[in-house]
């Protein structure tokens, strides 16, 4: 595969960036070792050749992470964008999840409403065990006309466009072609994770197959590559 168009971020940047999204993926507690292993496979060799794993896997504060990504306002929003994709990935909003978010915005010191609507969907820690069944429901609730909270977030996501071929590999490899069903993810007999159907409990998900393809658009129009892969 060859990219006729060049990232515009180092490797530093990039393996901050992944710190980052790690961190937001640990901030409520439900991280363990063998999705650390999984994400590392999936995501280092593309986005941080020369970067130990070791060095990935260390948490990162807010300011350290700006400290090498800039202030820059693009820059900031096409990571937060991420952020918000990682942390609504398992379809719950978590206190925790949305602190760190927050005391990203401030490091940035930039102010995004669609981060600021998300504290209407945070779910009580009470329900955090909650059934499918309940959280499925409470995901159409969140859908409906009556209660659409997260429009802002909606419209956010729909706005980004996509400029740069290592955002847009990252988008194509953590958005999966079509709503995957329920599953386990088990590796060598031991349980990794469990996925669930995430276009049933993700709100976002339509948002989100919109950028999948955006994305797969940019990689092929723009930068000419193959994009098979992710097809």
């Amino acid at each position: 595969m060859t990219e006729i168009v060049k990232t515009s971020y180092t490797n530093e940047q990039i393996s901050v960036w992944l710190r980052g999204l790690l961190t937001i993926a640990w901030a409520d507690g439900n991280f363990d070792e063998g999705e650390q292993d999984l994400i590392a496979s999936l995501t280092q060799a593309e986005f941080a050749e020369e970067a130990s794993v070791d060095a990935i896997f260390e948490p990162i504060s807010p300011q350290e992470l700006v400290a090498v990504l800039g202030q820059d306002r693009v820059t900031a929003e096409n990571f937060l964008r991420t952020a918000v994709m990682v942390a609504l990935a398992d379809g719950i909003y978590s206190f925790c999840e949305d602190e760190l978010l927050h005391e990203l915005c401030d490091a940035f010191g930039v102010k995004v409403d669609a981060i600021a609507a998300l504290r209407h969907t945070i779910e009580d820690t009470n329900n955090a065990a909650a059934s499918e069944e309940e959280r499925a429901f409470k995901a159409a609730r969140d859908r409906s006309p009556h209660r659409d909270v997260l429009q802002p977030v909606r419209v956010w996501l729909d706005g980004w466009e996509i400029h740069d071929p290592s955002l847009a590999h990252f988008v194509c490899k953590m958005i999966p072609p079509q709503c995957p069903f329920e599953r386990d993810i088990t590796l060598f007999g031991h349980k990794l994770v469990h996925i669930p159907p995430m276009c049933k409990l993700n709100p976002l998900y339509d948002q989100l197959v919109g950028l999948r393809f955006r994305a797969l658009s940019y990689l092929a129009d723009d930068c000419k590559e193959d994009i098979s892969e992710y097809c």
